[in-house]
């Protein structure tokens, strides 16, 4: 089975979001499974690459030239790195301001342009692409092949002039969209599989305003749309093994391994390490879908909870001017740190007793899972992945795992914080809802599982 698996993220390559997370680790368990898989991103800023060889591929004349470096990557592996106009940058996406690069069609239509100039070249048998960074691969192949299309988020689409059309050699009209280009909206309509990133968020991109507009386009793929949860990395993302961590456990030892992680964690960040006082934890970007706005509302309740919170993230400057000012306001309950720190995120997740994710939606979501695989007891919204990884404790007290919101709001949050500090309280629950946390397999052994079957439907033509 050869698979081309296109995206436009891959850790550590290049991480921006959720994307690289989880391209990285189904990429790494396919290959563990036998998949012969071609990786192809963007050559973002010319990665060294051991047992190099070059190449040049022919696309179109605005897409050129198109140079390909394939080599060994120390992390991810054999790599294949497409150059075409304009792609090298230091962000894949923005600019120092967080706009977006004003040229991402025409780089991300280079992109795809290349893909499908390697899948001509290389034959494989599925072309697996990723959101709308790729989707548009389908109108540059020159032959049709099984193909397969991941949905992780519909909330970017790379919607961009209808000019574009006319740069389509192929399947044009399925990319048109009222009056704009929709490369996401032509992969949706061409892919011969679609695949959302959670079951819960293959249903409600179907039926609600998830569908982000595209609620018809994706009920009438019927069968073709099916939903697989992801996993995460639990080689690294594993507090028995963890380097970054101030004290090393697994289920049987959490109580004592957290205690000495959540004083490391507080000290780093210069908060006091109070007894009978939990640590709340976020790591997520700054953004509006995650719903961080809705924990800052809560803020003024952290002392009355008896919290202490730490937060870290980077997006949008007014989310992050909001946790300034929490901080500043209430500087020996909550710190804040902008920006993305690895071992910090580690550190978090091992150090705090509860972890916040609020999301307004949640196609997956892996930072609950990473939470939870430390034994942190998740606070999450009922929206697509979130739901269909974390039990809610209180209404199922033997297989519980954290606490679930009523809804997405300030007021449903707040309660749910003073339950879910009520659930760490209770040591007999905790230590169960610890074990509950702890013991599934989060790992990308049965999601990929379940792609290399849709794959063989695919070869097969049965999808």
């Amino acid at each position: 089975m050869r698979v081309l698996f296109a995206t436009a993220e891959l850790a550590p390559l290049a991480r921006v979001g959720g994307l690289a997370e989880a391209a990285a680790g189904l990429v790494a368990q396919l290959r563990a499974d036998g998949v012969q898989l071609e990786l192809v991103l963007p050559d973002y800023d010319r990665t060294e690459l051991a047992d190099e060889t070059t190449s040049t591929l022919t696309v179109p004349g605005w897409a050129s030239p198109a140079m390909v470096r394939r080599g060994v990557h120390p992390v991810v592996g054999a790599v294949t790195l497409v150059a075409v106009p304009g792609i090298q940058r230091p962000h894949p996406y923005v600019d120092t301001n967080g706009n977006g690069w004003p040229d991402n069609d025409l780089r991300f239509f280079a992109f795809s342009a290349a893909v499908a100039a390697i899948a001509d070249a290389t034959k494989p048998d599925v072309v697996h692409l990723n959101d709308w960074h790729t989707a548009a691969t389908l109108a540059f192949l020159t032959k049709a092949r099984p193909s397969m299309l991941t949905i992780h988020t519909l909330g970017y689409q790379g919607i961009c002039d209808p000019w574009w059309l006319g740069k389509l050699p192929n399947h044009a009209e399925y990319y048109a969209w009222f009056d704009v280009c929709n490369p996401l909206v032509g992969g949706i309509r061409l892919a011969d599989s679609i695949v959302a990133v959670s079951p819960t968020y293959a249903r409600e991109i179907v039926a609600s305003a998830e569908g982000q507009g595209h609620e018809h386009e994706l009920a009438a793929r019927g069968d073709a749309l099916v939903g697989i949860l992801n996993g995460i990395d639990v080689a690294q993302w594993n507090p028995a093994t963890d380097p970054h961590i101030a004290a090393r456990y697994h289920v049987g030892s959490v109580a004592r391994g957290k205690k000495a992680c959540r004083k490391a964690l507080l000290d780093r960040v210069g908060l006091a390490d109070v007894d009978g006082e939990p640590v709340i934890g976020v790591v997520s970007r700054l953004v509006d879908q995650k719903g961080i706005d809705l924990f800052v509302e809560c803020m003024p309740f952290i002392e009355r909870l008896g919290a202490r919170v730490v937060v870290l993230g980077s997006g949008d400057r007014w989310l992050a001017d909001a946790l300034r000012g929490a901080a500043a306001t209430w500087p020996e309950r909550v710190a804040f740190v902008d920006g993305y720190d690895g071992p910090l995120a580690h550190q978090i997740f091992a150090g705090s007793d509860l972890f916040v994710m609020p999301s307004r939606f949640e196609p997956c979501g892996l930072a609950q899972m990473q939470a939870m695989a430390y034994g942190t007891l998740p606070i999450v919204a009922d929206v697509g992945g979130l739901h269909d990884t974390v039990i809610d404790a209180d209404d199922h007290p033997a297989i519980g795992m954290g606490i679930v919101l009523s809804s997405v709001s300030a007021a449903a949050l707040t309660d749910a914080l003073h339950r879910g500090v009520a659930l760490w309280r209770d040591r007999s629950r905790r230590a169960t809802a610890r074990t509950n946390c702890m013991t599934p397999d989060w790992s990308w052994k049965v999601p990929a599982a379940q792609h290399i079957d849709l794959y063989r439907r695919l070869i097969a033509g049965d999808v």
